[in-house]
């Protein structure tokens, strides 16, 4: 590893520290809060239950009862004219970046730290929107294991973060940041900035990634919309080397989600037994079926494509960015209904960063747009997101002795889904950090 990319690991961390954007969260306290929620959505059964009183001690929910219920002592949290629902889950986001209409110009010149700083505000206004926990499916330099570090730490407000570290990719591939650049910028990249070739640089990677502290691998068997290459779709990995990369992962204990629009990409990932398929805008009926036999998940990040294209039309990227961006959008419905129909298993994941974050509600309406019920889509993005991730046992429902998640929203969203974008109620791990739709934070 090069000094320079040691210092810039450094300073990653000690920005997350600074004082200048900490923000003090009070540890739960020892006794017994109880939330009274005139709604409760059951993300198991995915039915809506009346009136319940949500018990919670520390971080953990301790039981939960029908009606209007207490207890000695207890601080009571009265909602009213809500639903509540288990702390909402996105397994497909970049929380170090987002794109904007200076976003290839400052990949140029904007410095790490800049970088750094912005992920704790793009942090905050996730966990603001409802989302307690997120999966980070691709980052530069290990910079997102420094922010989920401070945020558990308590240092940093943000969302639970699974993060997957850098995106793993072969040279030239959607992850090699020097892909269209001028020929004296592009190098060589190897194992060490996640560009590999071969089976046994793929196992490298992996390892390296684990030894990094990455949770899980995003690998990016397929390209795509983002680079400043011409290939969007066509296949950028063998089967020997995902077979490789996906054996080691697992051997590991991370689970391998893959970045894939074109169907071979798709089948061959399917087959090498990844965990989830993303974006998937161009699988066909023979990637459904496997995807259903191999119990393989599919975050279709449905909004991130209608975005892509309408800023496509209005101009917003490079001429070889818009070329691709302008074939994404008017497929992906069309996949999104029939992956359902065939019967695939998704997880709610929307690539926020590609958009602004805290936008990540926009994916509940284009998936009931698609022909997804209400209720599933929540499910997605609570239950189903949580067994992705394999944390069901702690995350993904309001369930005694999991971490104390709870959003309340006004309005009913199984009649009408665009109530969530009005989260007006955030508890992460027992913590209020929203209440009447306004936060409640203070700088340290």
């Amino acid at each position: 590893m090069s000094l320079i990319r040691s210092l810039r690991r450094v300073a990653a961390a000690l920005l997350c520290l600074s004082p200048a954007i900490a923000f003090s969260q009070t540890a739960p306290s020892a006794s017994l809060t109880v939330v009274h929620c005139p709604a409760l959505f059951d993300s198991v059964a995915g039915t809506m239950l009346g009136p319940t009183s949500v018990f919670i001690q520390g971080d953990k929910f301790q039981k939960v009862e029908p009606g209007v219920a207490s207890a000695d002592g207890a601080t009571v949290i009265d909602l009213s004219g809500v639903t509540c629902l288990p702390g909402l889950i996105d397994d497909h986001v970049h929380l170090d970046g987002q794109f904007g209409k200076n976003t290839y110009m400052e990949a140029a010149h904007l410095n790490f730290a800049n970088q750094v700083l912005r992920s704790t505000l793009y942090a905050r206004r996730t966990l603001l929107a409802g989302f307690t926990t997120v999966r980070n499916v691709g980052d530069t330099d290990y910079d997102t294991v420094a922010l989920r570090d401070e945020i558990a730490a308590g240092n940093v407000v943000g969302p639970r973060i699974f993060t997957a570290g850098p995106a793993i990719s072969t040279t030239g591939g959607h992850a090699d940041r020097t892909n269209g650049l001028s020929l004296e910028l592009q190098g060589d990249p190897g194992p060490l900035q996640s560009i590999f070739n071969g089976p046994d640089e793929a196992r490298k990677v992996v390892r390296l990634h684990y030894k990094n502290g990455a949770d899980l691998i995003k690998a990016m068997p397929s390209g795509g919309v983002m680079d400043l290459g011409t290939n969007g779709s066509g296949p950028q990995m063998s089967q020997d080397e995902l077979d490789a990369l996906v054996a080691t992962a697992h051997d590991y204990g991370m689970k391998v989600a893959v970045h894939a629009h074109g169907a071979e990409a798709i089948r061959r990932s399917v087959i090498a037994g990844v965990d989830s398929v993303e974006h998937g805008t161009f699988m066909d009926d023979e990637d459904i079926k496997l995807m259903v036999q191999h119990h393989t998940f599919y975050c279709p990040t449905v909004y991130t494509a209608v975005y892509v294209t309408e800023q496509a039309k209005l101009g917003a990227y490079p001429p070889a960015v818009t070329a691709k961006a302008l074939t994404v959008g008017p497929q992906i419905m069309n996949t999104v209904s029939r992956a359902y129909k065939g019967g695939v298993k998704f997880a709610y994941g929307t690539d926020a960063g590609v958009y602004p974050h805290g936008q990540n509600w926009h994916d509940f309406i284009y998936l009931v747009k698609a022909g997804l019920p209400p209720a599933y889509t929540l499910q997605m993005a609570t239950i189903n997101a949580a067994q992705l991730l394999g944390h069901d046992d702690e995350l993904g429902s309001v369930t005694a002795g999991k971490y104390a998640d709870l959003v309340a929203v006004p309005g009913n969203p199984l009649d009408d889904i665009s109530v969530m974008s009005k989260v007006n109620f955030v508890m992460k791990a027992g913590v209020v950090y929203k209440r009447d739709g306004q936060e409640v934070l203070t700088l340290e």
